[in-house]
């Protein structure tokens, strides 16, 4: 019998494409190809029984062209502030090995390039969600102010990693990603962020 498992709490995300992203609505990235860099922040989870409150997440995927055509390549880190069984809950979970969400994701992935713990400073403040990993990661994105002064929102967007939730539509102030051979210094590009909640 499968393990049972819930997560929830908070994610946001940032790619190379212009605001905002052509790929959730199945089009192709802004500049041929795509590099993106999702958070979560687990406010309350469990796997089995085994409490997985307060704990972050991290994924680099990248793809050569458009993203329901090309194998991605990713790598995933989890929070080093978890047990060793923890993180092996939270391997299984944000790799969509044991269902849920993320599961619609495992057969667009070419290599995994690895999975490691990490030190992961995730943070939301007001409009702004921001992510750090040392010598690796340095993300922070803003929402876009709307006609009203209020979030701009996209809903019902048919390619997302948090399905049915309207994300809030953000811009990169910074994104940095560097590891696997791969460097990426970007900045005024596509973010999103809102709640999420999976489980299986």
């Amino acid at each position: 019998m499968a393990e049972s498992w819930k997560v929830a709490g908070t994610y946001f995300e940032s790619c190379n494409c212009y605001a905002p992203c052509t790929c959730v609505c199945l089009g192709p990235p802004s500049d041929g190809d795509c590099a993106v860099l999702i958070g979560w922040h687990i406010d309350e989870g469990e796997f089995a029984g085994l409490k997985l409150d307060g704990l972050n997440i991290a994924l680099f995927a990248y793809s050569p062209g458009h993203m329901l055509q090309n194998p991605w390549k990713v790598a995933l880190y989890l929070d080093e502030r978890g047990t060793p069984e923890q993180q092996q809950a939270l391997g299984k979970i944000f790799s969509g090995q044991v269902g849920g969400p993320l599961s619609a994701l495992g057969p667009m992935i070419g290599e995994v390039m690895g999975v490691k713990p990490a030190a992961i400073d995730y943070q939301l403040d007001g409009k702004r969600r921001s992510l750090r990993i040392p010598n690796v990661a340095d993300m922070e994105i803003e929402a876009l102010a709307g006609q009203d002064g209020g979030d701009v929102t996209i809903s019902n967007h048919p390619f997302t990693p948090v399905p049915g939730v309207a994300a809030t539509i953000a811009k990169s102030t910074r994104f940095r990603f560097t590891d696997h051979g791969f460097s990426r210094e970007i900045s005024d590009r596509n973010g999103f962020y809102s709640a999420f909640a999976y489980h299986a």
